[in-house]
């Protein structure tokens, strides 16, 4: 176990090595001038060389990549060139709200998936079966803002149940998380119904019927707990997604959130900010694949056998 553990830990490293380097190259090559955002369109031709030179940014690409990597070991993402402000200072103003968000979202998005993969398995074939699987195919396919905008018309505006937009009570917590449950149920719903079905054929669930157990203590005690492994490194890559921001979520329903904050840092073409986000991503879905491989021995101890 230690040695997977190590050898996994070794593994993210390079791949968070990769990202930062694919990124910063991307970056470099950008056409838009980041030191022209910051003097303005005013500013001569002498005041833009100047400020290049304090930033670092006229030297050759290797010098600027070892910079930031030399300081990205000692925890400084650098600083934002508009807002004159630390980076990770600004990436962890926006985490209660973003962590907050996350965890809304994943847990709307397991209990409507879970629900409808489970109660479509148990009805294959079935008109109940066509008609989730129909409504999964739907919602995995439904544009952010048209949900979000259609939940606050029908909860927000015409039943006034929930707040309109901002951040702060679990009534502002729920549209949102909603909205994102809804979109990212599909995707679980398909998952779990596959590998329920899997399951359901299996000796040990033929085993547990002929025992005269009943058909609940079948599907939630012995299917269930083999079923939703599957689901579980999906898990981890929400995570990951979800912690790099969603910007069109949080756009319409005024979050305070990293996606929010990245979108302005790529109007602006505030390096600092997007590379800071692009690796804070990167390693929430690496420690979500990482967790949940760490997880999934404790649900199923088989797995460590393997």
């Amino acid at each position: 176990m230690a040695a997977h553990l190590l050898r996994r830990l070794l593994q993210s490293l390079l791949i968070l090595l990769g990202v930062s380097f694919i990124t910063f190259v991307l970056l470099y090559v950008l056409p838009a001038d980041p030191v022209r955002q910051i003097a303005g369109r005013s500013a001569t031709a002498q005041t833009v060389e100047n400020i290049r030179r304090e930033l670092g940014l006229d030297q050759p690409f290797v010098v600027q990549y070892a910079r930031y990597l030399f300081g990205m070991v000692q925890g400084d993402l650098g600083r934002s060139y508009l807002q004159k402000t630390e980076v990770a200072e600004l990436i962890a103003s926006r985490l209660p709200a973003t962590l907050l968000l996350m965890l809304g979202a994943i847990a709307c998005e397991l209990a409507i998936g879970l629900t409808m993969g489970i109660f479509a398995a148990l009805r294959r074939g079935t008109a109940l079966d066509h008609s989730l699987m129909m409504m999964s195919f739907v919602t995995v396919s439904a544009p952010q803002f048209v949900v979000g905008l259609l939940l606050l018309y029908v909860f927000a505006v015409k039943l006034g149940w929930f707040p309109i937009g901002g951040y702060g009570t679990f009534a502002h917590l729920v549209l949102p998380s909603l909205t994102l449950g809804i979109l990212g149920s599909g995707w679980y719903s398909r998952m779990m119904r596959s590998s329920m079905l899997d399951v359901l054929r299996a000796d040990f669930i033929r085993t547990a019927r002929a025992k005269g157990l009943g058909r609940a203590r079948v599907v939630l005690a012995h299917a269930l707990p083999n079923a939703i492994l599957p689901v579980i490194a999906m898990i981890g890559i929400d995570i990951g997604i979800f912690m790099g921001g969603i910007v069109v979520v949080e756009s319409v329903f005024g979050w305070p959130g990293i996606g929010q904050l990245a979108w302005q840092a790529i109007q602006r073409v505030d390096i600092p900010i997007i590379m800071g986000v692009t690796l804070v991503s990167a390693c929430a879905i690496v420690l979500g694949n990482l967790l949940a491989d760490l997880i999934a021995p404790l649900i199923d101890p088989r797995i460590r056998l393997k």
